[in-house]
C-alpha cells in the first residue's frame, strides 16, 4: 500500500479529487497561519508549511515527560495538519526500555498515549488513553500494523473507500463511527529514533478538509522524526529518574522500629519533576535505654551524585548514633565526614533524641528548617532550635536544645521540598505549613496528611520527607509498646544490693523471673564499676521492649573497656562476663558523665 507504485496511485487519486476538494473548502473554516494571520487551509504555501514545521521545536518536548510530549505532538497537529490525531507508544518504551526493531510475525504491544480531535470528530472510537491496543488478527490486520509497526514505513490513504475503513480502524465499530463522522482521508507515520521504533502517530481528516497529499505525508514524516527524538529523550530521562528514585528508596529505612513512648510515621514523596530527585532522607533508630533517634537531612543538588552522598551521610550518621553520641557531637562528626567527600557537597541535617523517661527531645540543627511542635491541644509552634552551619561548611560547634513534649504532642520534621515555592518567600510558606498542621486531625497528621495539604502540594518541584513523632508517654503510657522503670541509686556501698532488689522485684512484676539471675549479675557489675571508676552510681534504668535493657549512669569521664585479666588478677572479668551473658553492651557519654548499658533477649 505504501510502496512506490502504491504511493503514486494514492497521489493520483488525491490529484484527481483536488478540484472538488478546493470547491468544498471555499467556505471551510479558517485557521491561524504560521505568521499569526488567518489563512485558508488550501492556500498554505510550501514556505508556510516549513514555518509551521519549524515551530514544532518550541511546542513539542517542552518537558521531559514522555506522556506529555506525546500529547503535545497530538495537539500540535490538530487542526493544523489533521482533524484528529492519535499517538501510540510501544509498551517497552513506556517502561524505559529502548525501541524495537520488529521482525516477528505478530504485532508489538502498543499503548494509547495521546489523543486530540476537533469537535466534529468527538464521536470516534479510538483506543482510550492508557489502554493497550488489541493485537490485530491475521483476518483483520490494519494498515498501521502491516506497514508502520512491521516495516517502519508510513501509510497514506488519500481517499478512503468503504473497504478502507475496516483496514484502518482497530474494530468494526470504530470503522462505522469513522464512516458516519465523515472521515475520508488517513495518514499514519512511525516514530523512529536512532533507527529504533518507538511507536506511531496516525491522522485523519473529515468533512470540509482536502485529503492528505504526498506533501502532507512528507511534512508528517519530518514532524514524526523530530518528535521521536523528543520522546526518546523523555524516555531516557524517565529511566534515569526511576533509577535514582529506586536507589534512594533502597537507601531509606524499609520500616520504622518499635520505639518506647513514641509513635513514628515517615513519608517520602518524590517530585514529579525529573530534576527533583536527589538527597532528601530520614532515619529512625532505637537507642539504648529506650531512647529514640530521629534524623532528617537534605543534600544540596539532585540526581545520582546527591543520592549517593545521601547514602554515605546516612551510613555515617547511623554509625555515630549506634555509639549513642549526643546530637551536637553527631553533627560535628558528620561535618568532618562531609568535608572529606570528593564531590564537596553540602547538606542540612536535623537530629533529635527522644527520652521517654521525661518525654523530652534533645535537638541539634545543621542549617535545617525548624521542626514544628504541636501540643495536641490545637497549638502549633516552630521549635527555636539554634541553627548551625550546614554540614560541609566547616563551622563547628553546634548547640543543642532540650524540649519537653506533652502526652499526645507531635514533633514534625521535614525537608524544604514540603514548602519550597518559586512564588512565595520562606516565612510565608512556613506560616502556611503551621496553619495546615494545626488544621489536621491527629490521625490525618500521623498518616502523612501534610504531604497533600502542605503549601507546595500542587506546585512542589522538589522531593519531600516528612517525619511525624507522637508522644504516647504519660497519660497514654498503657498504650506504649514498652515499659520503662527508673530509680535513683544511693551513693554508697549498698547501692549494688539496692539495685539487685529493684531489678528482681520489677522482673517478677513483668513475669520475667527466668532472667533475674543474669540481670542481677549484670546490674551488680555495672554498679560496682560505677562505684570504683565513676564516682558512684547515678540512676538505674530498666527497659522492657523488644529486649530487656539495664542501664546505669555515673559521673565518671572514662568509658569502660574489656581488659585482659591474668589468672592471678582479682578484677577485670566483670565486663567479660557481661559480654558473654548479654546480647550486647555499650557505653556513651552524657552531659554529666556517662551511661553503661547491657541488653538481654526476652524469652520466646
Amino acid at each position: 500500500m505504501n510502496g512506490g507504485k502504491g504511493r503514486r496511485r494514492l497521489a493520483g487519486r488525491a490529484t484527481a479529487g483536488r478540484g472538488a476538494a478546493a470547491r468544498r473548502s471555499a467556505g471551510a473554516r479558517r485557521r491561524l497561519g504560521p505568521s499569526g494571520g488567518e489563512v485558508p487551509l488550501d492556500r498554505i504555501t510550501t514556505r508556510g508549511r516549513l514555518a509551521w514545521l519549524n515551530s514544532a521545536g518550541s511546542r513539542i518536548g517542552t518537558t521531559l515527560d514522555l506522556e506529555r510530549t506525546a500529547q503535545e505532538l497530538a495537539e500540535f497537529t490538530v487542526p493544523g495538519l489533521a482533524d484528529g490525531a492519535a499517538v501510540d507508544i510501544l509498551e517497552s518504551v513506556l517502561r524505559g526500555d529502548e525501541g524495537s526493531r520488529w521482525t516477528g510475525t505478530g504485532v508489538p504491544l502498543m499503548r494509547a498515549t495521546a489523543l486530540c480531535a476537533v469537535e466534529e470528530l468527538s464521536s470516534l472510537e479510538p483506543t482510550p488513553v492508557g489502554e493497550t491496543s488489541a493485537r490485530a488478527e491475521e483476518a483483520h490486520e490494519t494498515l498501521l500494523h502491516r506497514y508502520c509497526l512491521r516495516q517502519g514505513k508510513p501509510v497514506l490513504v488519500s481517499r478512503m473507500r468503504n473497504e478502507d475503513f475496516i483496514r484502518v480502524a482497530p474494530t468494526e465499530s470504530a470503522a462505522k463511527k469513522m464512516r458516519a463522522a465523515g472521515v475520508h482521508s488517513y495518514l499514519a507515520v512511525p516514530l523512529i529514533a536512532r533507527g529504533l521504533l518507538l511507536g506511531s502517530v496516525d491522522f485523519v481528516r473529515g468533512r470540509g478538509r482536502p485529503p492528505f497529499s504526498a506533501t502532507d505525508l512528507a511534512l508528517a514524516e519530518q514532524l514524526a522524526s523530530q518528535a521521536a527524538v523528543y520522546i526518546d529523550n523523555a524516555r531516557l530521562y524517565g529511566r534515569e529518574r526511576e533509577h535514582v528514585v529506586s536507589l534512594q528508596r533502597t537507601l531509606l529505612p524499609r520500616a520504622t522500629p518499635v520505639t518506647p513512648g513514641l509513635r513514628v510515621q515517615a513519608e517520602y514523596a518524590p517530585s514529579t519533576a525529573h530534576h527533583g530527585v536527589g538527597g532528601d532522607w530520614y532515619d529512625v533508630m532505637a537507642l539504648p535505654g529506650g531512647r529514640t533517634a530521629l534524623m532528617v537531612g537534605d543534600v544540596m543538588g539532585h540526581g545520582l551524585p546527591a543520592a549517593a552522598t545521601m547514602g554515605r551521610l546516612r551510613t555515617v550518621a547511623r554509625t555515630l548514633m549506634t555509639l549513642d553520641m549526643a546530637p551536637e557531637r553527631v553533627l560535628a562528626r558528620l561535618d568532618l565526614a562531609t568535608r572529606d567527600l570528593e564531590d564537596e557537597q553540602v547538606a542540612t541535617f536535623l537530629c533529635a533524641v527522644f527520652d521517654p523517661a521525661d518525654s523530652t527531645y534533645t535537638l541539634a540543627s545543621a542549617g535545617h528548617l525548624p521542626p514544628l511542635l504541636l501540643d495536641g491541644q490545637g497549638s502549633a509552634e516552630f521549635a527555636d532550635v539554634p541553627v548551625g552551619a550546614p554540614l560541609g561548611a566547616g563551622v563547628i560547634p553546634y548547640d543543642p536544645i532540650r524540649l519537653k513534649v506533652p502526652a499526645g504532642g507531635n514533633l514534625v520534621m521535614y525537608t524544604d521540598g514540603l514548602i519550597k515555592s518559586r512564588h512565595a518567600d520562606l516565612d510565608h510558606q512556613l506560616d502556611c505549613l503551621r496553619t495546615a498542621a494545626r488544621g489536621l486531625a491527629p490521625g490525618a497528621l500521623e498518616g502523612g496528611g501534610l504531604i497533600a495539604c502542605a503549601p507546595a502540594d500542587a506546585s512542589r518541584f522538589d522531593e519531600a520527607v516528612l517525619l511525624v513523632a507522637t508522644n504516647v508517654s504519660g497519660a497514654d503510657a498503657l498504650d506504649a509498646p514498652a515499659d520503662l522503670r527508673e530509680w535513683q541509686l544511693p551513693q554508697e556501698g549498698r547501692a549494688a544490693s539496692v539495685a539487685r532488689g529493684l531489678v528482681t522485684d520489677q522482673l517478677a512484676a513483668w513475669e520475667l523471673t527466668e532472667l533475674a539471675d543474669v540481670c542481677e549479675l549484670v546490674v551488680s557489675e555495672l554498679v560496682g564499676n560505677a562505684l570504683r571508676y565513676g564516682n558512684g552510681p547515678g540512676r538505674l534504668r530498666l527497659l522492657r521492649g523488644e529486649r530487656l535493657v539495664v542501664e546505669v549512669s555515673d559521673t565518671g569521664p572514662d568509658l569502660p573497656q574489656i581488659q585482659h585479666a591474668d589468672l592471678s588478677d582479682e578484677g577485670g572479668r566483670g565486663l567479660q562476663l557481661i559480654n558473654m551473658l548479654c546480647r550486647r553492651w555499650g557505653s556513651c557519654r552524657t552531659v554529666t558523665g556517662k551511661v553503661v548499658w547491657a541488653e538481654q533477649n526476652l524469652p520466646s
